[in-house]
Formats: structure tokens, sequence, C-alpha cells
């Protein structure tokens, strides 16, 4: 056994805390529970704190028995927050602090300082440093985890960080919970987009592509799922165009597996993005991908074999590659097969698990001379 899981084992498990802004329906956020679910409880002691309401993955959570802390209740981070934040964090023997989502990293830096925390971790993903502030934060923190090669590279380029204070650690899927349907696809031709309903992930770039999309193929439909401030708009435009019977925009939902299996293909129009963990819950159930070419989604899609990528924003491009797959039934199916065996050979949540272990174990070996942090002071 190595010699830091037996520091850790000598003096107990860790007391990990990950710092959300909500619980609301969100990639971050399902990954965040599935990591404190499977960490190893010799060596760590994790729970979740929101800075605000948001309680979409709760059952979720609760399921898993993971325990969960408000820090208000209130629709936005305010105040009173920030206040219950700093009390617990003086308060209470935190050993590790991990930062998850924009605000939780902005705040969750100075203030565990202020407070003693011992080991501090930010996360960033998803076009996001410059919306957490790292140029002037990042020295705030003990380490970085971004989940994508191409934004480890903005921190270590960019921002000039270190990289022996950044480690890229991919997100990983539940390749037994999402499979493909064991009875195969439906006939009708399903296009399904799942994400947040906001100006970063641009729907109505996709609902504009549709609308070529479903001239060439009558019987197509799309499918959008989630949240958001834009719910009404993006209804509006489908409608305008005459796509009202075409297009369904649902709620977002805990259980996205049957969707998956009834899909034909999946599309991503975000202008930003990490390695989005819908891309591969995506592969994990068969399906070919059409997203854009941002963030980490090239490290992910292999234009060719699993799927296509498309400029951000190009309407025409984004078209031609739905409107191709649609019309390639054995294209699709190629594309389906690849993408899974891509997702179970590279995208485990064992793997993701153990290298969050491993960083977060080094850091802990590096404090006060090898031994498990006591936190606060």
């Amino acid at each position: 056994m190595d010699r830091s899981i037996n520091i850790a084992l000598s003096h107990g498990p860790a007391r990990l805390v990950f710092l959300l802004q909500d619980l609301k329906f969100g990639g971050t956020q399902r990954q965040t529970l599935e990591l404190a679910r499977r960490l190893d409880r010799r060596r760590f002691q994790a729970e979740v704190w929101m800075l605000m309401a948001g309680d979409d993955l709760v059952p979720v959570a609760r399921k898993w028995g993971i325990p969960l802390v408000w820090l208000a209740r209130q629709k936005r981070v305010g105040p009173l927050s920030l206040v219950n934040l700093w009390r617990r964090l003086r308060g209470g023997s935190v050993d590790l602090l991990l930062l998850l989502t924009a605000v939780p990293n902005i705040w969750g830096k100075p203030l565990g300082r202020l407070a003693g925390v011992p080991i501090i971790v930010s996360n960033c993903r998803g076009g996001a440093p410059h919306r957490q502030h790292e140029d002037w934060l990042w020295p705030l923190g003990d380490h970085i985890i971004s989940n994508s090669v191409a934004e480890a590279a903005i921190l270590t380029g960019s921002y000039e960080i270190p990289s022996d204070r950044v480690t890229v650690i991919l997100n990983g899927v539940d390749t037994e919970y999402f499979q493909p349907p064991r009875a195969g696809r439906s006939g009708t031709p399903v296009i399904l987009s799942v994400g947040r309903l906001e100006p970063q992930k641009d729907q109505e770039v996709l609902i504009e592509a549709f609308r070529s999309v479903a001239a060439e193929h009558p019987e197509a439909q799309l499918r959008l799922v989630g949240n958001g401030t834009l719910r009404e708009n993006i209804s509006s435009l489908a409608a305008r165009h005459g796509l009202a019977a075409r297009v369904q925009v649902l709620p977002g939902r805990t259980n996205l597996r049957p969707l998956f299996q009834e899909a034909t293909v999946f599309a991503l129009s975000s202008q930003a993005e990490g390695l989005p963990n819908v891309v591969l819950e995506a592969m994990a159930s068969g399906l070919p991908v059409v997203a854009t070419r941002v963030g980490g989604l090239p490290e992910v899609v292999a234009p060719g074999r699993t799927g296509w990528l498309v400029p951000p924003r190009n309407v025409p491009a984004l078209a031609a590659a739905l409107s191709h797959l649609l019309s390639a039934p054995d294209t699709c199916q190629a594309f389906g097969r690849a993408g899974r065996e891509q997702a179970m050979r590279d995208f485990s949540l064992e793997a993701m698990v153990r290298a969050h272990e491993e960083v977060f174990l080094s850091l802990v070996k590096g404090h006060r001379g090898g031994e498990l942090p006591a936190g606060g002071e």
C-alpha cells in the first residue's frame, strides 16, 4: 500500500468539502456527485455544500448517501451565502476544499485562505479562466484540476500558471448505465440535445440548422432537454419557423438514459465547453455526435469516426453534418459503435475517481511534512 494511503488511514479520513453554486441539472453537478459517491471512504469523508437554492439533483445525492449543506436558500448567491461559507470554514475542520463552477471558485479561494483551510483545489472547465478571474486568484489555491487538455493549455500558457500546479482529469461516464438499446433504435429520426437553455449552449443556432434538416427529412424530430432562461425564446423561434410540432423542448431530468436510447444523433451547438458529460453519455449510449469545435470537444469527438465537428455558430455546417448522418444509417451505427468503444476505453468513472484521489493524496502528503492536515486554526 502507498505510504500516502497509510498516512490517510493512520490519521483518519480527510474531511473533503465540495463547494458548488447549486444542485441544478448540470454536468459539473452530476460529476461532483459521482466523485463524492465513489471516493474511498477510508481516506476521504466527502460532503457537498451549496451557495444557493437549486435542488434538481438532490434525490440523486440522497439516494447515494452524500451529506448536503445549504449555505443559503436564496435564488442567487449573496452576502448571506458568503457569510455562512466563511463561518463554516472558520468553525469546521475542513482538510480539503474543492471548488466547482465559477462563483465558488471566485469566492472559495480568498475565503478559504483567510479561514485557514489547509488545502484548496479549484476546478477550471468550460472556458472558465476568465469568468473565474484566474489571472489574479490562482495563487490563492494549491492546485487546479481541468477536465480538458485545451483548458489546461490556456491556464499554463495565457495565464502563466506553473504546469506542476495544473492536472488534467477527464470526465468519467457510467458505461454500465448508459448503453445502447438492446432492441435497436426506433424508426423515427430523432436529434437529441441536452444542456441548460442559456446563451453559451446556443440552442437557437441548432433550431436554425434543424430548419434545413427538417426540409430534407420530413419525419425528423429535434428534442432539446434542459432548463434555463431561454426556454420561451427557443420555443418561440421553433414556432416562427413552423417547427412547433417537430421541436420538443423538454425539462431537465435526472434520468436521461431513455432519451439517449430513443435518439438517432446527439447534437451540441455550444459556443464554449470544457469536456461535457452529455457527450460522453451519448457516446456510451452508442450515438454519433455532431458538436462544435470548441474547448475539449476535439479531444472526445473524432471526425469521421465517432461523429463530426463544426465551427460554432455555423448554421450551414451544422445542418449539413446532421443531414448527412440522418441520410446514412450505416454510418450512424458505425460512429455509435466506435463512440461507445472509446467511452469504455478512455472515460471510465473509475479512472476519473482514482486520478482525483492521487491529486488529493499528493497534496495531503506534501502538507506539514506528509501528515494529514487537521484543518482550520
